[in-house]
């Protein structure tokens, strides 16, 4: 067989990957999928996962985003043992566990800063915090931010019509405010050769956030009837595209919100 070497720019073999929430939905996907691509990971995370457990290029540092008390402290540990990362990931979503009523009747103030606070502040934190490692490091680094079609767009209600789902203040704040870092980030981090982007998916078919629940199935059928594609997005598919803004492919790439919603978006 033939090598492409075009495709040598996919690749993230021996890329040191930090995955910040290595163990969601769509984090163990990222994890599995950079895995077998031959990245080293490091998975930061609250919860151990025993599946990649033998594997040598597999490290779980425990890592707390809610624990802002001592988030900075944790965090300078974990990086002085890993010195230098070349791929950064952040898709973890810590939330409290009022988080369902998260919507504008019922959120309480507490609620509305404590959420703000575990996803956005603290994880604005750190991504400053590992973008300037980079930095120091020399290292021409990818930087791949969680975003979501609800950070860009207003929640269409329709999709909750015969569930017991409600729109989320929170999420879109939050959501909306890390697609922004991002073109923020990539304006300064650019003259470093960091690169800094967005992968923004619509639905993702799986559990309800917040909870253990499976997606409702009128909430399903609500949601696949407005897209073009008629189906909600599957969390591998989100790992594809997050490992192409992590290699060499998107060389030329940076502040960019990639859009992976299945056509939602565009009517």
């Amino acid at each position: 067989m033939i090598k492409n070497k075009n495709l040598d720019v996919f690749s993230i073999n021996n890329k040191i990957s930090i995955i910040l929430g290595g163990n969601g939905l769509i984090g163990k996907e990222i994890c599995d999928f950079f895995i077998k691509s031959g990245s080293i990971v490091h998975n930061l995370d609250v919860k151990k996962s025993s599946k990649f457990k033998h594997n040598k290029n597999y490290h779980f540092h425990y890592f707390d985003l809610k624990d802002y008390h001592n988030l900075e402290i944790k965090l300078e540990e974990i990086l002085k043992k890993i010195k230098n990362v070349d791929i950064f990931v952040n898709c973890s979503f810590p939330v409290t566990d009022d988080w369902k009523l998260n919507n504008f009747d019922q959120i309480k103030l507490k609620s509305f800063r404590d959420n703000l606070n575990f996803q956005l502040v603290n994880s604005s934190w750190i991504l400053k915090e590992i973008a300037n490692l980079m930095k120091k490091n020399k290292t021409n680094g990818s930087i791949v931010n969680l975003g979501s079609i609800y950070g860009f767009l207003g929640q269409d209600l329709s999709v909750y019509n015969n569930t017991k789902m409600r729109e989320n203040i929170s999420y879109a704040i939050i959501k909306g405010g890390v697609i922004n870092l991002t073109r923020q980030m990539a304006s300064y981090y650019g003259k470093y050769n960091i690169r800094v982007n967005t992968v923004s998916p619509g639905g993702i078919l799986g559990h309800v956030k917040g909870s253990s629940v499976k997606q409702d199935k009128n909430f399903i059928q609500n949601y696949s009837r407005k897209v073009p594609l008629k189906r909600l997005c599957k969390s591998a598919e989100v790992s594809t595209v997050i490992q192409f803004l992590a290699s060499d492919a998107s060389s030329y790439m940076t502040g960019t919100n990639l859009i992976l919603d299945g056509g939602w978006s565009i009517i």
